[in-house]
């Protein structure tokens, strides 16, 4: 039986901030690859953008094409810290890759006798005279596009269902001193007063990177101000109601995008 402290459940999946916790990223080698070009992506979950960790595996890679199409990504392999994927472009015109949506592990936090508890074992039993807190089960999506040409809009469609960014900005016609607008949707509907951690990846600097933490209006939209270039990462977190025979009664869906700011 292996508990968890509040503040490694936290670091799991409690706490937004993607700079503070193990987060789940999709980024692709290029974001304006040729039109013919195979583009290769890493999938996986970080404490540092993008140094994998951990790969995201259990999932159904996908791409959406200029067409308005989603099939499946050509290629997937899982390695031990990160999941490569690669599928030829077919064309002109921007492009979505996403995860698919992952599913994980359980979590539970209780109070007894004063302190904060946590279990990712479903077998465990609630200690006797405990209060529990949260009963919930990870549900993950991480996304991209790159654009090969000029951009155009089908595969920024929403996907109507879970949690999501919907641009509109287009994410592959973004430059400093602009401004990144978008909308974040839960099960097709704006979600007002939802908040969005946006970090940038300094992977290979030892630069601090840039952390901004922005608040949905009341028509879900939000508003991203590009200061400088470089590539980041926006994250959001909302928990809702499980659909019946669930693991747990709550799931916490995360949705992260990455994108590039290019230099004016």
């Amino acid at each position: 039986m292996k508990l968890f402290s509040l503040l490694a459940l936290a670091a799991a999946a409690l706490l937004p901030a993607a700079a503070h916790a193990h987060t789940p990223y999709l980024a692709p080698s290029e974001f304006a690859p040729g039109e013919r070009a195979t583009v290769t992506l890493d999938a996986s979950f970080a404490e540092t953008l993008f140094v994998p960790e951990v790969a995201f595996d259990d999932s159904r890679f996908e791409v959406t094409g200029p067409d308005g199409r989603t099939v499946a990504a050509d290629t997937v392999q899982v390695l031990k810290t990160r999941t490569v994927a690669e599928h030829a472009l077919a064309g002109k015109g921007t492009y979505r890759f996403s995860t698919g949506h992952r599913l994980g592990a359980v979590f539970r936090t209780w109070e007894l006798d004063g302190k904060t508890q946590g279990s990712r074992d479903p077998s465990q039993p609630l200690p006797a005279g405990a209060k529990l807190l949260s009963h919930f089960q990870s549900l993950t999506r991480a996304e991209t596009y790159v654009t090969a040409g000029a951009p155009d809009t089908a595969a920024l469609k929403p996907h109507g269902e879970g949690l999501e960014l919907v641009p509109l900005t287009h994410p592959g016609d973004l430059y400093a001193g602009e401004r990144f607008e978008f909308e974040v949707h839960f099960d097709g509907k704006p979600l007002a007063d939802q908040k969005i951690e946006i970090t940038e990846a300094v992977w290979t600097s030892d630069r601090k990177p840039a952390e901004v933490s922005l608040l949905s209006d009341a028509q879900g939209r939000a508003v991203f101000n590009l200061a400088q270039p470089g590539t980041y990462l926006a994250l959001v977190r909302h928990r809702a109601p499980a659909p019946a025979g669930a693991a747990a009664p709550e799931y916490s869906h995360s949705y992260t995008l990455s994108f590039r700011v290019l230099e004016q």
